[in-house]
């Protein structure tokens, strides 16, 4: 039986190569078995392994509804994010099976989490012109994060003087809809956001191991906490001198 684009999940993720769920279903009629690249649907994955981390599903910060244009792949539990809902117990490990100490969730009123950052060249702010609501794509190089993963995200703030930029990381859809200005290689100065769900108490100047909510990779990040503030949603948090692993 032929697969059809309405029979993909519809995320145009592209993680299995193909722009868009409609592109990989021409292929299908003639490669069917290539329907194990898609990870939302494919049956060639890890079950029942010993060394499988037993990750819960996740749940929307707030009750609105997904926005397929603004998220990824990993933005909520539409998407298929991993992580514990508001009234599930944390795991506290990520998908290689380590242990961390908080999730960091992002501000419920943003697209997406907090994310400061200084291009290799920080000329390029100036140079391409990046303004405040600028689709942006770019990939964190290094020992700052040295993430594999490209990331897309808005311009939230910008300082053209030192080239700082601090963006909502969202997902690929957008850039793709709507084109976008690539930084290119970037550092990857500091995180905001919410930790709901600490597993212990969080202190300014301790660093800790903790996961992004949306990290398509589920990997534990580590950092230091040097901003800490109480409210209703939890505690907003800002975290420098970031590590992966």
């Amino acid at each position: 039986m032929t697969t059809t684009a309405n029979e993909l999940p519809g995320l145009d993720c592209g993680v299995c190569g193909f722009r868009t769920c409609a592109e990989m279903a021409v292929r299908l009629e003639t490669e069917p078995q290539m329907l194990k690249r898609c990870i939302h649907l494919s049956s060639n994955r890890i079950t029942g392994s010993e060394n499988a981390v037993a990750v819960a599903p996740t749940r929307p910060i707030s009750d609105a509804p997904c926005d397929p244009a603004s998220c990824g792949p990993s933005a909520c539990a539409a998407c298929g994010a991993a992580g514990p809902g508001a009234h599930e117990s944390p795991q506290w490990r990520d998908s290689l099976g380590r242990e961390f100490d908080f999730y960091l969730e992002h501000f419920p009123e943003e697209p997406g989490p907090r994310e400061i950052i200084l291009p290799h060249n920080p000329l390029i702010t100036r140079e391409m012109d990046v303004r405040v609501g600028d689709v942006l794509i770019g990939r964190p190089l290094g020992m700052s994060c040295g993430c594999p993963i490209t990331h897309c995200g808005i311009a939230m703030n910008v300082d053209p003087r030192t080239g700082v930029i601090v963006w909502c990381v969202t997902g690929p859809l957008q850039p793709r809809q709507q084109g976008y200005k690539d930084l290119g290689y970037y550092i990857a100065e500091g995180y905001e956001g919410l930790a709901t769900h600490p597993r212990s108490e969080i202190k300014i100047g301790m660093r800790y191991y903790f996961q992004p909510r949306m990290c398509m990779l589920q990997w534990r990040h580590s950092g230091l906490v040097n901003f800490v503030n109480r409210s209703n949603e939890g505690l907003q948090i800002r975290v420098e001198g970031l590590w992966i692993g």
